[in-house]
């Protein structure tokens, strides 16, 4: 089982990824760009993508995009 890059994917094919809400909505996906995933793969690569997002949120906290409970916010002046 070859693993996809998901570093060669574009930055749409991505945004599209991050937006799907299930493995099987990523399945799908994956045909319309020749991409074929096992369902086996689309759960890894799902679970993956959830990270990517988390992380992005926790970038944006500390970017001063916001704040949340779990992460101390600085101000600098």
């Amino acid at each position: 089982m070859e693993k996809l890059d998901l570093n060669s994917l574009t930055k749409e094919q991505m945004t599209k990824a991050m937006a799907c809400k299930t493995p099987e909505e990523l399945i799908e996906l994956a045909k319309k760009y020749d991409i074929g995933l096992t369902k086996e793969q689309a759960e890894a690569y799902f679970n993956e993508l959830q990270n990517i997002e988390l992380d992005n949120i926790k970038l944006d906290a500390v970017a001063g995009g916001g704040c949340s409970s779990k992460f101390k916010c600085f101000v600098l002046k």
